[in-house]
């Protein structure tokens, strides 16, 4: 593997470029369940027909664990955005009409979203009283079944050289409701310290869907609780202030 064909690096994982195709190779105490998990449930994505890269195989390279996917050419709609400042508007109203897109699809076999978070909330740091409140509220949310991307942010999405628009990284990906998928980019924003471009995202995804920003508001202390539980340690903080159950956007 050569250092310049790596796209991106995290301390459990890598993924870089051969052959024409993208290889995640992952540590080796990285969970194997979780591995085969996320390869399964990307493939449940390509079955919808949402534009994502395929999954080619997935297989051990020197005693590791590797999804290989197709690569897609072109640049990040986060690399556009900081080349053209000036079209930012343009490329933020594209980014919602993205996120739209993907909540238009069903994916019965996805994992739920309502489970998934009950099980963070009980892995967080938060005392017992927060915990009841946060289950409570999520208990309390409408069922959906809406493919949710988890991670949605301009870093995902790649727009090749024909201009054409493909969402990557569908490690997060479950069924559920579509306000928690949008109080999770609202969150990632407000993390980058992009707190007036969150204001501008929020707003015009209320604008197009008709969604109520109360009710994505509603969505934030319980996304705030799951991202605290494997968030940066320099976050946590400030995740866990956000989870107490009140009102913020």
């Amino acid at each position: 593997m050569s250092t310049e064909k790596i796209i991106a690096s995290r301390p459990d994982k890598k993924i870089y470029v051969e052959d024409g195709k993208v290889i995640k190779l992952f540590d080796e105490n990285y969970s194997k369940s979780d591995i085969l998990n996320e390869a399964l449930n990307q493939s449940r994505v390509e079955d919808t027909g949402i534009k994502a890269p395929h999954i080619l195989e997935v297989k051990k390279i020197d005693g590791k664990w590797a999804i290989i996917m197709e690569y897609i050419p072109g640049k990040t709609l986060a690399q556009l955005m900081q080349e053209e400042p000036e079209k930012e508007d343009e490329y933020l109203e594209k980014f919602v009409e993205l996120q739209m897109y993907v909540h238009t699809f069903r994916s019965p076999l996805l994992n739920k979203l309502r489970d998934k978070m009950d099980r963070k909330i009980e892995q967080t740091e938060l005392d017992s009283s927060t915990k009841f409140e946060l289950h409570t509220r999520l208990s309390g949310m409408m069922p959906r079944a809406k493919v949710c991307h988890g991670d949605f942010n301009p870093s995902n999405i790649i727009v090749t050289p024909e201009g054409e628009y493909y969402i990557v990284d569908w490690a997060h990906v479950t069924q559920g409701n579509a306000g928690a998928d949008v109080a999770r980019t609202y969150l990632l924003f407000v993390l980058a310290g992009k707190q007036e471009f969150a204001e501008k995202y929020v707003n015009l995804f209320c604008e197009k869907t008709g969604m109520p920003r109360k009710y994505i508001q509603s969505w934030l202390p319980i996304v705030a609780a799951s991202q605290s539980v494997k968030g940066k340690p320099e976050e946590r903080e400030t995740l866990i202030q956000w989870a107490s159950v009140a009102e913020y956007i």
